[in-house]
């Protein structure tokens, strides 16, 4: 698989995870919704620092 694919793939899941974790905190537990929540923000931002590496890299030649 592509690393770039791998990047997109993981971009798409910590968005997802950080979506469902706000529409469905009512009805997750008081500790477990503490400990998502640390884990999707840690996951969004690496998405965000993936995104603004790959617009970085956009243009250089990776062989």
């Amino acid at each position: 698989m592509d690393p770039m694919t791998s990047s997109i793939v993981f971009i798409i899941a910590a968005f997802s995870l950080g979506a469902v974790v706000v529409m469905k905190r009512d009805t997750l537990p008081p500790k477990m919704r503490r400990g998502l929540a640390l884990v999707s923000i840690a996951m969004i931002a690496f998405a965000f620092f993936l995104i603004v590496y790959s617009l970085f890299t956009m243009g250089s030649d990776a062989t």
